[in-house]
């Protein structure tokens, strides 16, 4: 949760309010998932553009599609900038745009970053 204010009052200082009614914590995920880890949802794929700190060698993420399941796991093998290859269950995506499917199936994929 993020808190919209914070509140100086003697009686209540330093307690926050306004977590839900802001919006903040929506924001909030946005922020990390798309400008940070760089995943984007594109309709019906998705694209990364990471913006990762050379020394974060590797992340994973599970990330829920509808009804469906991506076990995704970026492996950073430079500065963190660039996707170099991208596989959805051991196939190459040559375009590094990864399709999502609502199949209700677990899928495993690999991203190389540079």
């Amino acid at each position: 949760m993020v808190a919209a204010d914070v509140y100086a009052n003697p009686q209540h200082a330093g307690r926050g309010g306004w977590t839900w009614y802001t919006g903040s914590a929506g924001w909030m995920y946005r922020l990390i998932t798309e400008s940070f880890l760089g995943i984007h949802l594109e309709v019906n794929h998705l694209r990364f553009t990471p913006c990762l700190p050379a020394a974060w060698q590797e992340f994973k993420i599970h990330y829920r599609y509808r009804e469906t399941f991506y076990h995704i796991t970026v492996h950073n093998r430079g500065q963190g900038k660039t996707v170099k290859r991208l596989t959805l269950d051991g196939a190459d995506q040559p375009d590094q745009v990864l399709p999502m499917m609502d199949d209700r199936h677990e899928h495993i994929v690999d991203a190389e970053v540079d």
